[in-house]
């Protein structure tokens, strides 16, 4: 009986949930670096402001820029955040927000080749992405700490 309650609370509790906004993500804002040997990795982003977020991208190794990307979160059509990926500044790819809570998010697109899955996770000064597959295999993972 009271596995009954507990699991009706927590439907409950998930229905009454606000849907989510872009400025649930603020916690992404700032600038995010790494560094390992003489490779280097920067992603920054802007706080929300108008309903989104602007980001980039760029990594490399020495003084040699290897690629970059431009990053937005924005509200889909459906109101759901998306992250919105265009590597090499080409044509936009959409990851529409799956999950999240206070300090996590997860966006997927199943029909993209890789990545499917977008995952950003901060604790206090650090942050980590990860990339893979829809069902997390062959998983990429950068952790950056903030400049």
């Amino acid at each position: 009986m009271k596995a009954w309650i507990a699991a009706g609370m927590g439907m409950l509790l998930v229905a009454a949930s606000p849907a989510a906004k872009v400025d649930d993500l603020g916690w992404l804002a700032g600038q995010w670096v790494r560094e390992a040997d003489d490779r280097w990795t920067e992603e920054s982003w802007t706080p929300p402001r108008g309903g989104v977020m602007l980001g980039h991208s760029r990594s490399g190794r020495g003084d040699s820029l290897r690629e970059f990307e431009f990053l937005r979160v924005q509200a889909g059509a459906d109101g759901v955040p998306a992250y919105v990926a265009q590597p090499g500044g080409g044509a936009p790819v959409v990851f529409p927000l799956v999950e999240r809570d206070a300090t996590s998010a997860t966006f997927e697109n199943a029909a993209h080749d890789y990545p499917q899955r977008i995952h950003y996770a901060r604790d206090g000064d650090a942050m980590t992405a990860t990339i893979s597959l829809i069902d997390g295999s062959k998983s990429m993972r950068w952790t950056f700490r903030r400049r």
